[in-house]
């Protein structure tokens, strides 16, 4: 999927006012930043931008903001550990209103070069998540071109991510994607549509529901297709083995039987656990000591939970991706808060690391472990949007990737 959008390496935004919307929806803890992966990888856009002598004025969101505007959602801590990471002054516009007088006087005083950030798009609610007109002119009347780099967001058809671009294009702007926005797409697009032979795509994770349709748009694409986590479960039961306690999702046996028959029909291998780490239930704490057995995955007892895959799997799934030339990597193999259950997914990360392939990390709790667990740097591409990259490898066209100018 070759990505056919005018890039910030296709405009001039010497004197002018660009809006970028970027991913700064990181983890706080006690109000200080604890991944800032996010800020890195909007960094190469935002620093061309500052370079080429724009005037950069920078939007997010940052967390649900369920009820209302907080202190505790504020873009704050960002404005803090941005402007430490590129070794200037952001001046933060703390105003909840995000684009009032307070932002229009800022920008209105900027000078070439200089960088503004705005507060928490999700501060104005519903005007934003359900892509309200006023707002996206709002935004649209601080900017001349804008810029859309929130890869993690591209998903959702929201006011700051595509209702702009309308009123910015209406005025004779630009609307282009960033960096980050790009390699994203290259990553996710060449492994889906032109992957270098052998595909192994592997899925993990909690539930089957929400990757359904990517089950199901991967197997025609990949040569082989790796299931664990809690969604395996699913996939076990309904080839009539006995799962205990384990996660299951009855309304989705059905269409479990009918992947494993899709697979048969188009000669795919799709791989399942063939060992699983039981214990009495889920640990609580989560990271809190717990005892746990090891059974073949069609003698769990019943009363016991499946919460990891099983030394032979590790060694069957390390094997499909030792031989692979691309690897895309979505879900964790069990509960890898839990040190003594980490281990499926520790083994299927260090199995990416030692591949001679194309490794891609679909965003979201892989992300996590991967960087957690200490792998990142052997990764060729750690997607910074899980939802966004979900939809991308079922096939999905991205709302904030369609509203960006096509090249002409």
């Amino acid at each position: 999927m070759a990505l056919n959008k005018k890039t910030v390496d296709d405009i001039n935004v010497k004197n002018k006012r660009v809006l970028v919307r970027c991913d700064f929806n990181v983890p706080l803890k006690n109000g200080e930043i604890t991944d800032d992966t996010r800020i890195v990888a909007a960094l190469p856009t935002i620093k061309k931008l500052i370079a080429d002598g724009g005037k950069v004025i920078l939007c997010s969101h940052l967390g649900k903001v369920k009820n209302g505007p907080n202190e505790g959602e504020s873009l704050a801590p960002v404005a803090k550990r941005l402007s430490e990471k590129l070794g200037k002054a952001v001046n933060f516009v703390a105003d909840y209103n995000v684009t009032g007088d307070a932002a229009t006087k800022a920008v209105a005083d900027m000078k070439d070069g200089d960088v503004v950030l705005l507060q928490n798009t999700r501060f104005r609610g519903e005007e934003e998540t359900k892509n309200g007109e006023k707002f996206s002119k709002e935004l649209a009347d601080l900017c001349d071109d804008y810029v859309c780099d929130a890869f993690g967001s591209s998903h959702r058809a929201h006011a700051s991510a595509e209702g702009v671009t309308k009123f910015v294009r209406a005025k004779g702007g630009n609307c282009t994607v960033g960096y980050l926005m790009q390699k994203e797409i290259k990553f996710l697009g060449n492994a889906v549509e032109d992957p270098e032979r052998p595909f192994v795509a592997i899925l993990g994770g909690a539930k089957v529901a929400d990757k359904l349709n990517v089950i199901n748009n991967l197997l025609e694409k990949c040569d082989t297709l790796i299931i664990g986590g809690g969604m395996a479960f699913t996939f076990l039961k309904a080839q009539g083995l006995e799962v205990g306690n384990s996660l299951v999702d009855d309304t989705k046996l059905d269409y479990c039987k009918e992947m494993q028959e899709k697979a048969k029909k188009l000669g795919k291998k799709l791989l399942l656990p063939v060992d699983t780490t039981i214990a009495d239930g889920f640990p609580d704490p989560i990271d809190g000591d717990i005892k746990v057995d090891v059974v073949d995955s069609d003698k769990i007892p019943a009363g016991k939970e499946g919460l990891d895959i099983g030394p032979k799997t590790i060694a069957l799934f390390a094997d499909a991706i030792k031989n692979a030339k691309t690897v895309v990597w979505n879900g964790p193999m069990g509960v890898f808060e839990n040190p003594t259950l980490a281990k499926g997914t520790i083994g299927v990360a260090k199995a990416l690391a030692d591949a001679d392939a194309t490794t891609i990390i679909g965003g979201g709790d892989s992300a996590a472990a991967v960087n957690q667990l200490g792998f990142a740097d052997k990764m060729s591409h750690i997607s910074t949007g899980g939802g966004a990259s979900l939809e991308f490898l079922e096939g999905k066209t991205l709302p904030g990737v369609a509203a960006a100018d096509d090249k002409n």
